[in-house]
């Protein structure tokens, strides 16, 4: 079949690698002049399968109210005239139950067990390389009481296959000697020896250039303006580039744009779930590599994580609901430099950090939408939030056996799929 991709992002550019290895004709739509421009750009790095306690859950919203009127925040919610925020934060704490939760996590390592499975197979097959390490995510808490209420949830995730080791404060710093500056303020950690880090947007653009190389035609510079309908099939994009406005036809569609998405499914009675969660990262060379951390790490009172790609350290998190504003926000960019240089001081070069800011497709369950529509050829691989490295892989593999007529080899709740 003829598919268009719409995104380039590393999820819809998976999407496309794994459907042209399908046999599919697959052609990728995106408005910036190149792959992975967006938020897959500047984030966390990491391939975290271990990262799979949702936002939502049952102390999130006593968290959320003590954050309220902190602009350096870890979760800085700002409300707004906005129908489309205030159904979601209902939508979030309705996934804040007990069961909710567990659910959702069931999802979230099903899922990231599969991808991270594709991920390492993909690169077996094709040597890509992105700076990325094999040395595991080592969760590290400087809270004694968020360390003794993560047992619950590792327990969880152990059950549904995730190996996760916790880990005393000196086996912590054993594990990350870069941690010995902080070892008085460690209450504990959990350790997952299988999860892995890379640039997500290195990544994106080599699988772009192997996805070209085996006859996928990209199209950048290309904003994609609707999906139009004949009768109860889509019967193409709407898109508009230097040459104007068009419409490109194709056999199938797989919406993977991301935060936008729930704007082009509205108009055809699809209602994603998705709003916006504004995340920040800090990029900045290694100054000391004897203070620099070389494990990838997660930070779980201020809601960063850590990864080495190469002679840079990248430090990403936080997050903030404030529509679709992409402005940096100074206090909270220097927020996440303080506490790096109160973690690992002199490991990176401050007066050289880099700051960015995404938009991740959050859905108040952190479970993303892949699959079926009522739309027999529009398919779904979109709203990861901040897993969209860590399932991109599965979530496009999993696309490509829908599209295909296929039952995915994964136990997760797709779209449409009963």
């Amino acid at each position: 079949m003829r598919v268009i991709v719409l995104g380039a992002g590393v999820v819809g550019t998976a999407a496309a690698w794994f459907l042209n290895r399908a046999g599919h004709e697959v052609t990728v739509v995106d408005r910036q002049p190149g792959a992975g421009l967006e938020t897959s750009f500047a984030n966390g790095g990491q391939i975290s399968v271990s990262h799979a306690e949702p936002w939502a859950n049952p102390s999130a919203p006593l968290k959320v109210l003590k954050w309220l009127f902190r602009e350096d925040a870890p979760l800085l919610f700002r409300p707004r005239p906005d129908w489309a925020q205030l159904r979601w934060c209902l939508d979030f704490l309705r996934e804040c139950t007990p069961g909710r939760t567990r659910h959702n996590i069931a999802q979230i390592v099903n899922l990231g067990l599969y991808s991270r499975h594709a991920l390492q197979d993909l690169r077996a097959g094709t040597a890509i390389r992105y700076d990325h390490l094999e040395r595991g995510i080592l969760h590290f808490y400087t809270s004694q009481q968020e360390f003794d209420a993560a047992q619950e949830p590792a327990r969880i995730m152990r059950e549904f296959g995730c190996q996760l080791e916790m880990k005393t404060p000196d086996e912590c710093v054993a594990i990350e000697p870069a941690l010995t500056s902080a070892r008085g303020r460690l209450a504990g950690g959990s350790l997952t020896p299988s999860d892995e880090s890379g640039d997500a947007h290195l990544f994106t653009v080599r699988l772009a250039e192997l996805c070209t190389q085996r006859g996928v035609r990209y199209h950048y510079d290309t904003t994609i303006l609707a999906l139009e309908t004949a009768g109860e099939r889509i019967e193409g994009v709407r898109v508009r580039d230097r040459e104007g406005s068009r419409l490109m036809k194709a056999d199938a569609y797989v919406l993977a744009l991301g935060s936008y998405s729930t704007a082009l499914a509205a108009p055809l009675g699809i209602r994603l779930g998705i709003y916006p969660a504004k995340g920040y990262s800090v990029t900045m060379p290694v100054a000391d590599p004897a203070r620099a951390h070389t494990v990838s790490l997660t930070d779980d009172e201020y809601k960063l994580v850590f990864s080495r790609l190469g002679d840079r350290l990248r430090i990403a998190g936080t997050c903030e609901l404030n529509g679709y504003d992409t402005a940096l926000n100074e206090t909270r960019c220097r927020a996440i430099l303080r506490r790096v240089e109160s973690l690992f001081p002199g490991a990176g070069n401050a007066s050289s950090a880099q700051f960015w800011t995404g938009l991740r497709p959050a859905t108040p369950s952190n479970v993303p939408c892949i699959g079926a529509t009522r739309y027999p050829n529009l398919f779904l691989d979109t709203g990861h939030g901040t897993l969209g490295w860590t399932h991109a892989c599965g979530s496009g593999k999993a696309i490509a056996d829908i599209v295909s007529g296929r039952r995915p080899d994964v136990d997760f709740a797709f779209t449409g799929l009963g």
